[in-house]
Formats: structure tokens, sequence, C-alpha cells
């Protein structure tokens, strides 16, 4: 760093008891205040910048999210935790009309958030495009890409018809890459980046058991992997892509097992119990926000500690 030199009177002709002291000390300072004046602002340092609250990294103002089978059940619980984040626009796609108008009207009457309903078949890959060409249309951008839309089936694999296989694989595999590409056009158009979180399942890392769901799991295997291939193409163009594996939990659709499978479902989940939907939302808000800027290829496993044994 360069120096500067400056030359200051004696301190005992400063202080000396003469009529010209008031003449040096005032020679003095106007020395001073000329060399403090000299020196290029490039050297002059200045106080550390504040660094920034860890909270505000989760705050979502100024983005807007699609949320694909958000009508209901965990991507309704998922797409709630982003708009109480200050999500700007919310996009629902669902082929339940009903629930998922309701839905908007109830996330805009609590949160404010601009949302829309758009009616929509994942499979459908025209579709899927019009509608993700809607969202842009209506709400200006796409920055967030939430895949919930998903079924499952309890088949035994010695008596599941090839159609039954395919509408599972069709839905929750296909689907997810349709709707992925479909928005990642949007984002990689636009420039900022973006996150995709894709809902998989423990059942892609494990086989559950006792019920028989071959082609669930398989779609779901399909699912992380998709995620992890397109984290890799997308990293160049700022996209994020993660995935969100839940274990067994207590939603509408799982209401129907519950007379035969919940209580061996929780025996065999070290947390004893089934988990709630909202409990996937903190994790959903995470990976939406710039809270996990560096983190893509992920899978994150939601399961109680059921794959831990």
């Amino acid at each position: 760093m360069a120096t500067v030199s400056v030359q200051l009177p004696l301190a005992d002709e400063v202080m000396s008891p003469t009529t010209t002291s008031q003449h040096i000390v005032d020679h003095r300072d106007a020395i001073v205040e000329t060399a403090v004046n000299s020196i290029p602002e490039s050297l002059i340092t200045t106080a550390a910048p504040r660094k920034r609250n860890v909270l505000d990294m989760f705050r979502l103002e100024g983005r807007v999210a699609v949320v694909t089978g958000g009508a209901r059940g965990l991507g309704y619980a998922m797409a709630e935790g982003l708009c109480a984040a200050g999500l700007s626009g919310l996009a629902i796609l669902d082929l339940q009309s009903d629930l998922g108008e309701s839905a908007c009207e109830q996330l805009h009457s609590e949160y404010g958030v601009s949302a829309r309903f758009y009616r929509l078949d994942v499979r459908d890959e025209v579709a899927v495009q019009d509608a993700m060409d809607a969202v842009v249309r209506d709400l200006g951008q796409i920055d967030i890409l939430l895949l919930s839309a998903g079924v499952a089936d309890l088949v035994h694999a010695e008596d599941y018809s090839p159609a039954k296989f395919r509408r599972v694989i069709d839905i929750n595999l296909n689907g997810s890459f349709v709707c992925a590409q479909a928005a990642g056009k949007h984002m990689i158009a636009a420039g900022r980046g973006g996150s995709v979180i894709f809902i998989g399942s423990m059942s892609g890392s494990i086989v559950n058991w006792p019920q028989p769901q071959s082609a669930y799991n398989a779609s779901k295997a399909g699912v992380i992997h998709l995620m992890k291939s397109l984290s890799a193409e997308w990293a160049q163009y700022r996209i994020r892509c993660n995935s969100i594996s839940p274990g067994y939990m207590d939603t509408p659709l799982n209401t129907a097992f519950e007379e035969t499978y919940f209580g061996e479902w929780k025996a065999r989940t070290p947390m004893g119990r089934l988990g709630q939907p909202e409990e996937l939302a903190g994790c959903a808000l995470w990976l939406a926000s710039d809270a996990s800027s560096f983190c893509t290829g992920s899978d994150i496993l939601i399961d109680g500690g059921y794959t831990v044994l």
C-alpha cells in the first residue's frame, strides 16, 4: 500500500507559550487536511458492509412459482409455504378445477399473492407448453417450478396391465420431464436462472413394504435420476435442480389405506408416525430460495428415518 508522508511541527513548538502558538497550530491543521485530501480514494478503507441477515435469503419477493398438482395435499402445502415467504406470483397446474380455483382464492386471500389456476394434464406436452407460455404472459416470468403432480397404484406385478403401468410412468416421470422442459426453456431465455424442485419419494431409493407398487417405485427412481441429469445440464444457465423425497405422509390419497397399511408404515418408521404435508414446506422454501444457492443435484429425504433401517 502507498504511504503518505506528512511533516508536522514539533510538539514543543506547538505547545510553547509564544505569540505564534496559534499560528503554528493552524498551520499544522492545514498540513494535515491537505495531506488527508491528497490520499487516493482507493487507499481509504471504510467500515465493512453489514452482513445479510440469513432469514432474508429465504424471502421470495418478486418471484413467480409454478406448482403442478398443487390443488391439494403435498403440492398445496408446499405452495402455501412459498406464499408465506412473500412470493409475488403463483400458478397452480392441476386436473381438478374446483380444488385448483379454490386453492388459488385461499392463497390470494391469506397472503396477497397473485395466484392463477390452469387446468392441465401433465401428459399432454402441447398443453403443458401452452400453460407455461400462459403463465409467463399472465404473471410475467417463471422463477420456481415445483413438480408435485403424481399418482400411485397398488397392484401386484404379475397382475399389472402394461397400460396401467405405463400410466404411472407417464404421469410421474414423463410428466415431470415435459413440465421441466417447458418451464426450463423460459428460464433459459430469461437468463435469470431458477429453481426446479422435483418431488421424488423414498420409493426411489428403497422398496416399500408390504404394499405392491412396482410402477410407482420405478417412476420415482426415474424422477430422481432425471433431476440429477438436468442439474448437470442446466447448471450453466444458473438453473438449480433438486428433489424432495417424502416418506409416508398423512394425505387424502393415503387415507384410503389407513385400515390396511398405516399401522405397518408407522411401525417401520423410527419416528413412529406419518409425516404431515406442511413438514415438506420448509425444505421446498429452502430449495426455492437463495438460501440454497449452492445446492443442485441433491435428493433430500424427509421420511422420519424410514430409509436408515
